[in-house]
């Protein structure tokens, strides 16, 4: 291939630029012309293809965000919009699109392939929700800007004898609660996929009185629940004083961690390497610390397993 383009569709994710300088410049090193989508999907349709240099993408490897910036296009997602978009690549001459984002835009990146335009796949989301890789671009760095949250918000708890909950995102999936809060020494951990009824929470906490704790840490992934309503309910059982924090967006924001800088880099290189190949219609991962890539139909079908085994030693050292 000659001409390729590379996009961010979806939310962002933190690594996204590495992932974006690595395609460009190993794209540019490799004799290929490349061009960046301008708003994920939204940019194929609007023909917002602009010719990208080793240059445009100095100084943004330590950049949260996307350069390219992103977007949800509905148009996309119809038989028309598709056809228009091939037809707006077809007539830049560009062969093939590597497509950096979640699940959604994975759905993007399979439809171009069903229509026998080349795609690859790279997973950006902070969720970590793609069964088919250990990791996702972003996950890292959200947990360690979860793990800022607790520890300062830990700092104030035991200060006032308080419990806090914390809610953070993830969607349906629970590994940024599960993963941060065995990190950050939860208490109580709730996530949508075990769960947990209110006796349980309140049983944790008052076993932890009992063995001196004054406070306490509860981790909420957003699709188990909202923070202010378990807050409620808990004073009204316990008495306790109880606070909730709504992490929000922040967790999507801010410089990546040397974990996310390697994987976008990586990931943007194997990318470039499959399309050198001719080769399409793949989704890059990351298993047994090594970087591969699979079927993107075959990957997209796969159904994310919870690790329980994890969760059961959380519980477990938290008491």
């Amino acid at each position: 291939m000659k001409k390729i383009a590379v996009l961010t569709s979806g939310g962002d994710a933190p690594g996204m630029n590495a992932a974006i300088r690595a395609v460009v410049r190993y794209g540019i090193a490799a004799g290929m012309e490349v061009y960046g989508a301008e708003r994920g999907f939204q940019g194929l349709l609007d023909n917002a293809l602009i010719p990208m240099t080793m240059r445009s993408v100095s100084d943004i490897i330590h950049r949260g965000g996307t350069i390219l910036k992103t977007a949800r296009c509905l148009d996309f997602k119809t038989e028309a919009g598709q056809q228009k978009a091939i037809k707006n690549l077809t007539e830049r001459g560009i062969e093939g699109v590597i497509v950096i984002g979640g699940d959604g835009s994975f759905m993007g990146a399979k439809a171009l392939s069903e229509h026998n335009f080349p795609s690859i796949g790279i997973p950006g989301t902070i969720d970590n929700d793609l069964a088919y890789t250990e990791f996702t671009l972003g996950f890292d760095t959200a947990c360690n800007t979860i793990l800022d949250a607790i520890n300062k918000i830990r700092d104030t708890m035991s200060s006032h004898d308080r419990v806090s909950i914390i809610e953070v995102m993830g969607r349906n999936c629970g590994d940024l609660a599960l993963y941060c809060g065995l990190c950050g020494g939860a208490e109580v951990i709730i996530v949508p996929e075990h769960e947990i009824s209110l006796d349980e929470v309140v049983k944790t906490l008052s076993a932890g009185q009992q063995l001196g704790k004054t406070s306490g840490i509860i981790l909420l992934a957003e699709g188990a629940g909202r923070a202010g309503d378990l807050k409620d309910e808990l004073i009204k059982r316990t008495g306790m004083a109880v606070k909730s924090t709504v992490l929000g967006y922040i967790q999507r924001g801010g410089s990546p961690s040397c974990r996310d800088r390697y994987l976008g880099t990586a990931w943007g290189v194997h990318a470039v390497q499959l399309l050198q190949k001719g080769i399409g219609n793949r989704i890059c991962g990351i298993k047994n610390n090594k970087i591969y890539d699979m079927d993107i139909v075959e990957g997209c079908a796969m159904k994310k397993k919870f690790d329980l085994e994890l969760y059961n030693m959380a519980t477990v050292v938290s008491r």
